[in-house]
């Protein structure tokens, strides 16, 4: 079912070793086959909260739950079937020397049959635009090949949800464009979960399903994209902005008292919304 919960997250509290209080009181569901945006600045919690989610870190107050189990009672075996996450920079996770043997690793560990690793190797490869690339080197991929190297690696495990902590970071704007258009086909044609860390606050609402806004360690907000951005406010406390074109009709509709009905996300809602002030 569409509505089933996958991922259940109630953290209390984390701390650093420290003592620094990094998230409190998260409430977080996310639902199958959903695109989920995590949208903070640098140092909001987004990566500790996914390295939560994903099991790799235990010591918070709270749950996680995993299709309805405590993820601190599930194996690594057992979490890693479903849930991955690809980690900012993907020379942190790729250690193979070529990207059949570092997408392989994950499928041969799982005791899968020789056969039936090289289905699921080429059948990843494919998903992020990346066959015929078994032989390549991996120091000869460039740093999106990388990225997508990393998700398919997860994919050939038959991962379920993907974690993703900010995929378009270091790409250029059609290497960001290329990532989140195959992330969304990911999303919308193979049923794969995701939730996305991300600081990139103009490619958020054209390919996500919801969005929760992370500041200093607490989600202050959260809805569909639309109702998120209406709070300019709320965006600029958790040292953010709103997309480049809300932010022009926004100016255009309190500053310059244009009748804007809507602040559109997009430039084809702004277009619509434009020609509807001259029709």
């Amino acid at each position: 079912m569409a509505d089933t919960v996958r991922l259940s997250v109630e953290i209390d509290s984390f701390k650093y070793p420290d003592g620094t209080q990094a998230l409190a009181d998260i409430s977080l569901a996310v639902r199958k086959g959903r695109f989920v945006g995590i949208l903070g600045s640098n140092g909001s919690g987004k990566t500790t909260l996914l390295k939560i989610t994903d099991g790799l870190v235990k010591a918070f107050r709270g749950a996680v739950h995993l299709d309805g189990t405590d993820i601190r009672k599930l194996s690594p075996r057992e979490i890693y079937r479903k849930v991955g996450l690809v980690f900012q920079n993907p020379d942190d996770q790729l250690f193979a020397p070529t990207v059949f043997e570092d997408v392989a690793f994950g499928p041969i560990n799982m005791g899968f049959a020789e056969k039936e690793i090289l289905m699921k190797v080429t059948g990843a490869l494919r998903d992020v635009e990346m066959d015929g690339c078994l032989k390549k080197a991996i120091h000869n991929l460039s740093f999106g090949q990388k990225k997508r190297v990393c998700i398919a690696g997860l994919l050939a495990m038959g991962h379920e949800i993907l974690l993703l902590d900010e995929p378009t970071a270091g790409l250029d704007p059609m290497g960001e464009y290329k990532m989140m258009h195959l992330l969304t086909r990911l999303n919308r044609e193979k049923g794969v979960t995701i939730v996305m860390a991300t600081h990139s606050v103009d490619l958020v609402p054209l390919f996500l399903h919801e969005l929760h806004i992370l500041s200093r360690g607490r989600i202050i907000r959260g809805g569909i994209p639309e109702d998120v951005f209406t709070a300019p406010e709320d965006m600029a406390n958790a040292k953010l902005r709103l997309p480049q074109i809300a932010e022009l009709i926004y100016r255009l509709k309190h500053e310059d008292c244009l009748p804007f009905k809507k602040i559109p996300l997009t430039i084809g809602e702004a277009r619509r919304e434009i020609l509807k002030l001259y029709a």
